[in-house]
């Protein structure tokens, strides 16, 4: 097991209980180095969204609960950030998906589908082998039933 993943699954362990005090879940952990600094990002949800003083509560209590743990399992001094997935987050698991029924998503295909290597619509339904989009045609709506085989990536998506 590397390095990085040994800390996200420290991280993990140590963030789960000051997110299910509050009714949080933990979307996502990232370890990286940009530009010479280590980023240890926290991305946190909750059935309503997260707020900037949800992110500040969570940020104050992990950091502390970090210094605590001996041996310190970071070799390099790292920028803690808590925050929300965003608004176009990417669907990553099976959760992500069930979450986003009834939801506009975009979907990436690795190759076409009806002449087509992307879909935005409504996720009306979801299974085992592939999923049910309801998209705009003009000036008619049609369901579009897409492989999950041949989706390179999803997120959801802001409709306009």
């Amino acid at each position: 097991m590397s390095e990085v993943s040994e800390i996200i699954d420290k991280v993990t362990e140590t963030v789960q209980p000051i997110l299910g005090e509050n009714n949080f879940y933990l979307y996502s952990i990232e370890y990286v180095q940009e530009g010479g600094s280590w980023y240890l990002r926290v991305f946190i949800d909750k059935d309503n969204g997260i707020s900037i003083d949800d992110c500040v509560l969570v940020s104050d209590q992990l950091s502390e609960k970090l210094d605590e743990i001996d041996p310190d399992p970071f070799a390099d001094q790292y920028f803690l950030e808590v925050s929300s997935p965003g608004a176009e987050r990417p669907l990553n698991n099976e959760q992500d998906y069930q979450n986003a029924i009834n939801d506009y998503i975009n979907v990436s295909l690795y190759q076409k589908l009806d002449g087509k290597k992307m879909y935005e619509g409504t996720l009306k339904e979801l299974n085992d082998d592939d999923l049910t989009l309801i998209v705009k045609d003009k000036t008619r709506r049609k369901e579009v039933k897409i492989p999950r085989k041949l989706i390179s990536k999803a997120r959801l998506a802001i409709e306009f």
